[in-house]
C-alpha cells in the first residue's frame, strides 16, 4: 500500500455544550427493514458460499415494509390485513448448469425472521410478499466483441468460480465513503443500554413490552432529557390500570439503569401523546407500529453502530443487505467503525476515521485514508504504521458479518 495514501489530520471540533441521540428499537419498522436486509444476505452468502464454494452476486439494501392494519383492545390484538414486504434488490439466479430457488429462500428466511422478530405476527397469513428482483449487471457490461470474456457477461449467473473476479481479485465495487469514530459519549452509551435492557432483561419478565421501542435523547451542558414511545402488546394488557402500571414500572426500571450509569441529572418523557381520557394509546397487536400503517424502509433508521448521532461524522449509505465481501457502503463504513475503536484501544485517543473508495482500486488500498486525532497527540508515524498495517485485514470484516459477529443496525 501507498502511505502517501493515508493521512493523519487534526481534531478541531471543541466539545459542544449539547449532543443529540435517537435510537430506533428492533421492532421500529426502519430497524426491521434493516434488519431482514441484513438476514438475507447473510443467509443467501452462506448458502451459495457452501453450495459452490463462493458468496454470489446480490444486494438487498432496497427492501420496505409497508404497514397493514390491526384491532387492538385491552387483552386482544389481531391484524386485519398482512403487512407487504417488498424485497427489492439483485441476485444471481444460477450457477453452472443449476438453477437457484431465489423466491422460495427469501421468502422462507423472511417467514423465519418474522417468527422471531414479531412472534404474534401469523407468518403464514400476515405476510403479503412482492419481489421485484433483478439479475441485471450495473454499466460496465458491453456487448463489444472482446467483452465476451468479461465477467461482467456472467455477473449475475457464472457459469464457474472463473465468473466471480473477486475470487482472484478483491476490488472496491463502487467510489464511496465509510466513516467511524470512538469511543462513544456517555448519552450514546446511555440510549444503547436503556433499548438493550427493555428488550432484553426487562421482556424475558414483562411480556407487555414491545419491541418498536424508540429513543431521543439530548444534552444540554450536563442535563439529559429523554422521550420514549414504549408499545404495549394488547394481550397483555387488561385494562387502562395495568397499562399505566406497566408504564410507571418501566420508567422505575430506566431511573435504575442511569443511576448505575453515574447520571444525576435526568428528565425522562414516555409515550407523550397518549390520551387517557380517549383511550389513545400506545396499545399494539405486534408490538411494531408496522402492524398499523407504519412503513419501514432499509438505510432510514440507526447507523451501523446502532444509534443516529446528527453531531457525529455520519454516512448515509444503507449498509444492511449490501453485499458483504466488496460493497464499500457496507465493508469501509464498519472497517472505519472497527479501526476507530481499535486506535483508541491502543493509544486512548479520541479519532474519527474516514475511508473512501475509488471504483474498481483494490478493496485493501484505499483511495484516501484519513483519521483525525487530538492536537496533543504526537505519535504520528507510529500511527500511521498502525493504520496502514490494520488495512490489510479490512476484509476480515467480512467473516464477521458471515458470522454473524456484527451488528449493523
Amino acid at each position: 500500500m501507498k502511505s502517501d495514501n493515508i493521512y493523519i489530520a487534526r481534531l478541531k471540533r471543541e466539545e459542544t455544550d449539547f449532543e443529540f441521540v435517537e435510537r430506533k428499537g428492533i421492532g421500529h419498522p426502519d430497524t426491521l427493514s434493516d434488519a431482514l436486509a441484513e438476514k438475507l444476505s447473510r443467509e443467501y452468502s452462506n448458502y451459495t458460499l457452501k453450495k459452490f464454494g463462493a458468496v454470489l452476486h446480490h444486494n438487498f439494501d432496497k427492501i420496505g415494509l409497508l404497514g397493514g392494519s390491526s384491532y387492538v383492545a385491552f387483552g386482544k390484538g389481531h391484524l386485519l390485513r398482512p403487512i407487504r414486504v417488498l424485497i427489492n434488490g439483485r441476485v444471481s439466479i444460477s450457477f453452472a448448469d443449476e438453477n437457484i430457488p431465489v423466491r422460495k429462500l427469501l421468502t422462507n428466511w423472511t417467514k423465519e425472521f418474522f417468527a422471531l422478530a414479531l412472534p404474534t405476527v401469523d407468518v403464514e397469513n400476515d405476510l403479503e410478499f412482492h419481489m421485484n428482483l433483478s439479475s441485471q449487471s450495473s454499466p460496465g457490461k458491453t456487448y463489444e466483441e472482446e467483452a465476451k470474456r468479461s465477467a461482467r457477461q456472467r455477473w449475475f449467473e457464472p457459469r464457474s468460480l472463473d465468473d466471480v473476479p473477486e475470487i482472484k481479485k478483491l476490488v472496491a465495487n463502487d467510489t464511496s465513503l465509510g466513516v467511524g469514530y470512538a469511543p462513544t459519549s456517555l448519552l450514546e452509551r446511555l440510549v444503547l443500554k436503556i433499548e438493550e435492557m427493555l428488550n432484553g432483561e426487562f421482556k424475558s419478565e414483562n411480556k407487555w413490552i414491545g419491541s418498536d421501542i424508540k429513543i431521543m435523547a439530548v444534552r444540554v451542558k450536563d442535563l439529559i432529557s429523554i422521550t420514549m414511545c414504549i408499545p404495549q402488546i394488547a394481550m397483555h394488557v387488561p385494562s387502562l390500570n395495568d397499562y399505566k402500571e406497566n408504564l410507571l414500572n418501566a420508567r422505575e426500571y430506566i431511573k435504575k439503569i442511569v443511576a448505575d450509569m453515574g447520571i444525576n441529572t435526568f428528565e425522562l418523557n414516555i409515550n407523550t401523546r397518549d390520551n387517557y381520557e380517549l383511550r389513545e394509546l400506545y396499545l399494539t397487536a405486534t408490538g411494531s407500529s408496522l402492524e398499523s400503517g407504519d412503513e419501514g424502509l432499509v438505510g432510514r433508521g440507526n447507523r451501523v453502530n446502532g444509534i443516529i448521532s446528527p453531531l457525529r461524522p455520519m454516512s448515509l449509505e444503507g449498509a444492511c443487505g449490501k453485499n458483504p465481501i466488496y460493497h464499500i457502503g457496507k465493508v469501509y463504513y464498519l472497517a472505519a467503525f472497527d479501526m476507530a475503536e481499535k486506535i483508541y484501544k491502543k493509544f486512548g485517543i479520541h479519532n474519527e476515521v474516514y475511508l473512501v473508495s475509488q471504483s474498481g482500486r483494490d478493496i485493501k488500498d484505499p483511495w484516501k485514508s484519513i483519521v483525525a486525532v487530538p492536537e496533543h497527540f504526537d505519535k504520528l508515524d507510529i500511527l500511521k504504521q498502525y493504520i496502514a498495517e490494520q488495512l490489510q485485514h479490512i476484509t476480515d470484516i467480512t467473516t464477521k458479518v458471515l458470522h454473524e459477529e456484527i451488528s449493523l443496525y
